[in-house]
């Protein structure tokens, strides 16, 4: 060694040599920042609505008493600024709290790495709208394709597979409540109008009918979304289906998609219509979007047994 040439210790030096086993664990840590949310954008074509519900307001009085607990993760970009990954309740929170800056993890990541960060955070949410699944699992699956390593494109499966030969719907479906047979399903409500996605969202029509429908045309669509404001009524699934087949046969038009909505189905000769987003305030929100019906029926007999009660007490 010649003299005055310093020892190189790689990757680890002085300091790190030093240090306790705590300080090496609290090095490896990630660094909390406050980062000033003028300098925050929202991620691109982000899939889940920021509702201002009840869960909000208790977020907001929560951080007004307490501070953010929870730090949100940011994705720095080329510009200087961030967009959030994961948090977007949180920081949506923050600003009506009235602060300035909010916690973060900044982690430098790729646009596909991200997607899948972002989806999964938000996917463990309980109240979940189908338009916000169907976007966010096509999201998810086409950035699983994107990453390095994906399959060729002459694979036979339908969204690709990893390298140990695993379909990438089923990987989803491992880490979310839904199978990769219903994933798809959902996938393809991303081909509805809008209109048709908004029934879907309050609750008035199904998914196995709005499948079917998303196999036909945007003109056929609105048609069919006109006779649903019209009719009051939404299409069966064998409607639906029959609808798909006339149009796969180049006959399904004006004439015959009046036809067939304004067809009595047994189970709309008598209905209610309920607004989803004006229960949502009476239901606990541990209830999911899915279980809604179960939970109304259930409060429903509940009272009818409570009053038949009471009504029997009265009668003595």
């Amino acid at each position: 060694m010649k003299q005055g040439q310093k020892i190189d210790l790689g990757m680890t030096g002085l300091d790190e040599l030093f240090m306790t086993d705590a300080q090496r664990q609290e090095k490896k840590m990630p660094k909390i920042q406050e980062i000033p949310l003028e300098l925050i954008d929202e991620f691109p074509d982000h899939p889940f609505k920021v509702r201002m519900d009840d869960d909000m307001r208790d977020l907001i009085s929560s951080i007004k008493e307490q501070g953010l607990i929870t730090p949100i993760i940011l994705r720095p970009k080329d510009d200087g600024r961030y967009e959030v990954v994961s948090g977007h309740r949180r920081k949506k929170a923050c600003e009506l709290a009235g602060h300035q800056e909010i916690k973060a993890v900044v982690r430098e990541m790729t646009r596909d790495e991200a997607i899948i960060m972002m989806v999964d955070a938000n996917l463990q949410r309980t109240e979940i709208l189908p338009s916000e699944k169907a976007r966010a699992y096509k999201m998810r699956l086409d950035a699983i394709r994107r990453l390095p390593g994906r399959p060729p494109k002459d694979n036979s499966c339908p969204v690709g597979a990893n390298l140990i030969g695993t379909r990438s719907d089923e990987r989803l479906a491992e880490s979310v409540p839904d199978s990769a047979r219903q994933i798809q399903r959902y996938i393809r409500l991303n081909y509805l109008i809008p209109e048709l996605i908004q029934v879907v969202d309050d609750g008035h029509m199904g998914l196995r009918p709005a499948i079917e429908l998303s196999y036909i045309g945007d003109d056929e669509q609105r048609m069919v979304s006109k006779d649903i404001e019209f009719y009051d009524a939404t299409p069966s699934h064998a409607q639906a289906k029959r609808m798909r087949a006339l149009y796969n046969e180049g006959r399904l038009n004006r004439e015959e998609i009046d036809r067939i909505m304004s067809e009595e189905k047994p189970n709309q000769k008598e209905k209610i219509n309920l607004k989803y987003a004006e229960a949502r305030k009476y239901i606990p929100s541990e209830v999911p979007y899915s279980k809604t019906p179960e939970y109304i029926m259930m409060v429903l007999q509940a009272n009818y047994q409570r009053e038949k009660r009471r009504a029997e007490r009265d009668s003595r």
